[in-house]
């Protein structure tokens, strides 16, 4: 197997992985949408709430707020010793407080948490409109949980992959008019004297190149055992935790496997 970085930036992860099957590709991909642990907030205490909104419409923008979590120093409900019932192991306290004095927003940015390690990633997520003398008073309990139990703890806002490309020019069929540069809507050929790829990692093998040539003159087909894999975090964790989380759940996975196999031998 191997792994080259193609690009950083922000919340984007981008790489090709060589030598492996769709199957473990795709394993991957499902894990870091599904089964990578994140914090949210999934239960909400109302005190006071005299905005236009039900609470139940306040609580389920609440849990969509996108929280940072840490690397260390919670586990998931089912694994802490008060058995899911709320401690200071499996969940943070956030609160909020605001009466208006005028007409404002409240924003992600107004929740207060009880640790510093666990608060919205973007501040300005708007939550409620509140007018003169209106006032909205909450605590939130956020805690770890997995996408495939709800969306709000997917780390991912995208994870996709595709075939890394292959493409064959043959100068004794190609006539370089250049017709297959102006079909190619993503500029992966070029012609100078005769057509040429210019950026083979932009190239979606449509097959639109293919039908404007002479037949076999431009080949496109995909590498089996090769992909680009690319992925958008929510701003939780970075793109490398999540990517080092999945692949420790399918670890984990294959050594499950391997003892309830030998249990049953």
């Amino acid at each position: 197997m191997e792994v080259e970085l193609l690009e950083r930036r922000d919340n984007e992860l981008r790489f090709i992985i060589r030598r492996v099957s769709t199957a473990f590709v795709n394993s991957l991909r499902r894990a870091a949408i599904a089964e990578v642990p994140t914090m949210a907030i999934e239960d909400v205490v109302i005190l006071t709430n005299s905005t236009v909104l039900f609470d139940e419409i306040i609580a389920h923008r609440l849990g969509l707020i996108p929280l940072t979590t840490p690397k260390e120093g919670y586990v998931m409900p089912k694994d802490c010793v008060c058995r899911g019932s709320g401690c200071s192991k499996c969940q943070v306290r956030l609160y909020l407080d605001v009466k208006a004095e005028y007409p404002m927003v409240i924003y992600a940015e107004s929740l207060l948490s009880d640790d510093p390690n666990v608060r919205p990633v973007y501040g300005k997520i708007p939550i409620v409109e509140l007018e003169e003398g209106q006032s909205l008073v909450l605590e939130a309990y956020a805690q770890l949980g997995l996408g495939k139990e709800h969306a709000k703890w997917q780390p991912v806002s995208a994870c996709a992959y595709k075939y890394y490309p292959r493409i064959d020019v043959r100068s004794d069929l190609c006539d370089g008019c250049g017709k297959c540069v102006e079909a190619c809507a993503k500029s992966v050929l070029k012609l100078n004297d005769k057509v040429k790829v210019a950026d083979i990692l932009k190239c979606t093998l449509c097959g639109d190149c293919v039908e404007t040539c002479p037949k076999g003159a431009i080949e496109v087909n995909k590498v089996d055992d090769s992909f680009i894999f690319y992925l958008e975090t929510t701003g939780t964790m970075t793109p490398e935790d999540v990517i080092i989380k999945a692949a420790d759940v399918l670890i984990d996975k294959a050594k499950r496997f391997v003892r309830a196999l030998e249990e049953a031998a």
